[in-house]
């Protein structure tokens, strides 16, 4: 690859995706959390408690996604012999 496409791809990974991601991991955590809230804040209906535990599901599955999307982009950085630091350090 030519030094000005690693720059772009680099540019790109580093002001896009990864603040992307990290925004999207950050939404998960808190709809985690949110689902948390719901459980504890109305235990006497059971159909706030499901709701609490469907977006605690939700925010669960989120996480994983985004964790499995860093860990898909940091393979093909390395496979490409990208630059890969400085990147989130999950």
């Amino acid at each position: 690859m030519s030094e000005f496409a690693v720059e772009k791809l680099n540019i790109i990974n580093g002001l896009i995706i990864n603040p992307l991601i990290l925004l999207m991991f950050s939404v998960a955590v808190l709809v985690f959390f949110f689902g948390i809230f719901q459980m504890i804040a109305n235990n006497e209906s059971d159909e706030s408690r499901e709701k609490g535990k469907q977006n605690m599901i939700y925010g669960i599955l989120g996480i994983f996604i985004m964790v499995s999307v860093y860990g898909i982009i940091r393979f093909l950085l390395a496979t490409f012999g990208l630059d890969s630091s400085g990147y989130l350090p999950l």
